[in-house]
């Protein structure tokens, strides 16, 4: 993670409050839930100090598996018309 902080940074000066940031959460958590939520941060591509912290205050850090994105394709019942309903008829008026 501080790796990722770090050479995402035009300058790894730019970088150091962040990784310092990092390095003082291991003092309120451990090091396994550190690492762990490190790795759900760079799955997600959320490299930062404040991503990280809120990971390890919401537990995600402990959960096995990401929560994807939900389904949006809509509601599903008789009353809602779909695509076809919006095609133009097939015969053409002569």
């Amino acid at each position: 993670m501080v790796r990722t902080i770090l050479e995402s940074r035009p300058h790894p000066e730019m970088g150091y409050r962040a990784c310092l940031g990092i390095m003082s959460l291991g003092k309120t958590y451990t090091n396994p839930r550190l690492e762990a939520a490190s790795q759900r941060a760079l799955q997600l591509q959320a490299c930062s100090y404040q991503s990280l912290k809120s990971i390890l205050k919401r537990g995600l850090d402990r959960q096995t598996t990401l929560a994807l994105e939900p389904d949006r394709s809509g509601p599903k019942h008789e009353n809602v018309r779909g695509a076809h309903y919006y095609d133009p008829p097939t015969t053409l008026l002569q």
